[in-house]
């Protein structure tokens, strides 16, 4: 598996139980103003009202409150919007003595094809292997190799395009370094908050999102993720390798990254069997959409890559691809393409695809 690149958001703080809170502090601020002047209110005064109009006001302010460290103000906020060009975005930023990255967040949303395309291409460069992790089921995306939280949604009041694909629009989402994104759902709060806005100023009409159940965080991108046992994937996207047939002696571990609703996904299995206590992974990959087509061709030659195959998906293509470690103890050529072929047919069903054809 390709090196985990380190996120955007590596070495992110978390705020502990009893964190004293920003617009409780504008009280206490308040009342100081009437012993020692003005001065002392102004920059949570300042807070307030940048909180309220970053983002032509999509924010809550409590969401913005929680994801600002404790001893930062908001600085400035930003929006743009080219509506010929179907594209919106905005930035929130913050300063403060402690922060080293000042952005707190920042957002963009596209409505064109050729928009999308070029970040997915950013996104998923070569053979398109790189890391990614799944968002709450619910939520039609993923987070990339930089830690940029990406929404692809439908956009029923936009015109189908030339070639007959209904329109879509892609929000992406990211923050900063010193952002408290691990503040128990105020990530992903902020995030449905910015994509329903941006749905509604690009005329998209998308069914508007809501935020996960369970005060969800985003994956501590910059970390290695860890494989668990095969057991745990009963219920997520990669159940399938419940029955996949691994041989019992390789301590097989599986990590869980699909989502029946993001443009892309994976399930990655490890063992741990290898000579010398070396790594065998095999890595299974699906992609949702024409963006994806250029993915399964060998760059020298135009040719197929070994071991892929394609499907009919919500009128688009769907590709799905595997790449494995040579000599995995008890799994050969055929059992890798058995254990494929049940991926990929597990994709296709749960997503009502059609034409699924393999390539080996």
């Amino acid at each position: 598996m390709p090196g985990r690149e380190a996120g955007a958001n590596a070495g992110a703080r978390v705020t502990g139980v009893g964190t004293v809170r920003r617009w409780i502090k504008v009280s206490v601020a308040a009342a100081v103003v009437l012993g020692i002047g003005g001065y002392v209110a102004e920059p949570y005064a300042q807070d307030r009202m940048l909180a309220g109009s970053a983002c032509g006001g999509a924010l809550p302010r409590d969401v913005v409150d929680r994801l600002t460290p404790d001893d930062a103000h908001l600085e400035s906020e930003e929006s743009r919007q080219t509506g010929a060009l179907g594209s919106y975005g905005c930035d929130l930023t913050m300063k403060g003595d402690e922060v080293n990255d000042s952005r707190l967040i920042s957002m963009e949303a596209y409505t064109r094809r050729d928009d999308q395309d070029r970040e997915f291409f950013r996104a998923f460069p070569e053979e398109g292997y790189s890391s990614q992790s799944a968002v709450p089921e619910g939520l039609p995306g993923f987070i990339d190799r930089l830690g940029v939280i990406q929404l692809l949604m439908p956009c029923p009041d936009l015109p189908k395009d030339a070639e007959g694909r209904q329109g879509k629009l892609l929000v992406r989402t990211w923050m900063g370094r010193d952002t408290l994104y691990g503040v128990p759902g105020a990530a992903y709060q902020a995030v449905v908050a910015l994509a329903n806005s941006a749905s509604d100023r690009l005329g998209c009409g998308a069914e508007p999102l809501k935020a996960p159940k369970g005060n969800a965080v985003p994956p501590a991108l910059g970390d290695e993720p860890k494989g668990v046992p095969l057991t745990r994937a009963e219920g997520t996207g990669c159940e399938w390798v419940t029955r996949a047939g691994l041989p019992e002696s390789g301590d097989w571990r599986v990590e869980a990254g699909m989502n029946d609703s993001a443009p892309t996904g994976q399930c990655d299995l490890s063992s741990e069997s290898g000579d010398s206590g070396n790594d065998k992974g095999m890595y299974f990959v699906a992609w949702y959409g024409d963006w994806s087509n250029r993915l399964v061709f060998e760059d020298s030659n135009g040719e197929f890559l070994s071991t892929t195959a394609t499907a009919r998906c919500d009128g688009e293509a769907a590709n799905f691809a595997l790449s494995a470690s040579d000599d995995i103890p008890g799994v050969d050529k055929a059992a890798e393409r058995r254990m494929f072929k049940q991926f990929a047919q597990d994709q296709v069903d749960r997503r009502d695809c059609s034409g699924l054809r393999f390539r080996f």
